[in-house]
């Protein structure tokens, strides 16, 4: 259905950051032709302040030419006072990389199952419940959505906001009988594909199938535009959430974490 590279670039597209730079390793290796992308944006999610190691093949690059590399990347997150993350994907491709990386005692963080699903059985049933939806987030979905997955104040929601406009995407909201923004979610549009993402539902609303009904509009709206296909992200701890997305018609595709180099401690005066 996919291509694993492909996906790998719908999924950079779709949540892009604020400054992202290619790190050629053919300058540290000759002969190699691929390429690292280093991502940065003031910290805010991993996704977005990682490095994508693109065009891995499993072991073409030595341990010696990989930690060449390694110190390269780790020197541009220093400069941007920024910790060195690399987003790893779970197939044979990284086993070089995650070799190296286990030798100098990278953690494993965020691991994260992607599944995706076509068009077929779309659209659903329209449920009784009205749900907007807009191109761009309104500030009340924007607050929504940081109340429940946001990690800082307004300066961090103001970064998320610039990467949530660098794509194209639709928006979606929907309300309790109140009026009360329940649960919110974002379509990424890329490619012909659509991305799930900022998927939430307030803690007051949750288990009453607000979420449902906000995945549903996104993947009928999605089909109204002639995709062909969709894929999302979920952790491997939110069980709820994976069973939601697999009764949706998504199925298991593969997998990512993200590895962090640890953390040096300064040189104590004593």
């Amino acid at each position: 259905m996919l291509d694993q590279a492909f996906l790998e670039s719908l999924m950079d597209r779709a949540w892009p950051a604020l400054e992202r730079e290619d790190l050629d390793l053919e300058d540290l290796d000759p002969g190699n032709t691929g390429g690292w992308v280093l991502r940065a944006s003031e910290g805010v999610t991993q996704r977005a302040n990682s490095v994508w190691p693109r065009n891995l093949d499993g072991g073409s690059m030595g341990n010696p030419d990989m930690s060449r590399s390694i110190r390269a990347a780790a020197e541009w997150y220093r400069l941007r006072r920024l910790p060195l993350i690399f987003q790893v994907f779970g197939d044979s491709r990284s086993a070089a990389l995650n070799a190296v990386l286990d030798t100098q005692r990278f953690t494993r963080q965020s691991e994260t199952r992607i599944m995706v699903r076509g068009v077929d059985e779309l659209p659903v049933g329209a449920s009784g419940r009205h749900v907007d939806i807009s191109d761009e987030p309104s500030d009340e979905w924007l607050r929504m959505w940081w109340s429940v997955d946001g990690r800082g104040g307004d300066a961090e929601l103001s970064v998320a906001h610039k990467i949530l406009l660098a794509c194209p995407a639709l928006y979606a909201t929907v309300r309790d009988d109140d009026g009360v923004p329940a649960a919110v979610g974002r379509l990424a549009l890329v490619d012909g594909w659509g991305g799930i993402y900022s998927m939430a539902t307030s803690a007051g609303h949750r288990r009453r199938g607000f979420g449902t009904k906000v995945l549903d509009a996104l993947l009928n709206a999605g089909a109204e535009r002639n995709l062909q296909g969709f894929w999302l992200l979920v952790t491997e701890a939110n069980r709820g959430a994976q069973s939601l997305y697999s009764q949706a018609g998504f199925t298991d595709y593969g997998s990512y974490l993200y590895r962090q180099a640890p953390l040096r401690r300064a040189s104590s005066g004593c």
